[in-house]
């Protein structure tokens, strides 16, 4: 059975720091490209950043310079730092993975079940 299960969300100050990790269990890890989206209250799900699997960064525009990803596959462990926070980046963030490579809207083929990120003003 697939598992995506993400950790480390919570309340933080504007300005302030989180770092967000995923583990995967139940495929191959390695094989997959693996990353983050979310989705605010009243908004679409959205795109965070994400590694192709060959090398490009897709990232929103609104994250560029605050947030980094990051990967350990000898963990099947995927990270989001995320620095500089603003209140708009309040959401329940996604770990999710795509089987080979990722180019964007390129379906997602297993979903973590999120964790809830709140940034007060």
């Amino acid at each position: 059975e697939v598992h995506l299960v993400e950790s480390g969300g919570g309340l933080v100050q504007a300005g302030g720091s989180l770092r967000l990790s995923c583990t995967g269990s139940g495929f191959t890890f390695e094989r997959y490209a693996i990353g983050w989206f979310r989705q605010a209250p009243g908004k679409e799900r959205e795109l965070v950043s994400i590694n192709s699997g060959y090398g490009d960064m897709f990232s929103a525009e609104s994250v560029k310079g605050r947030f980094t990803w990051s990967r350990d596959n000898s963990k099947k462990m995927v990270y989001l730092q995320m620095n500089n926070l603003k209140p708009e980046d309040t959401a329940v963030y996604y770990c999710a993975a795509t089987l080979g490579g990722y180019a964007p809207g390129t379906p997602m083929d297993y979903w973590g079940k999120g964790t809830l990120v709140t940034v007060s003003s």
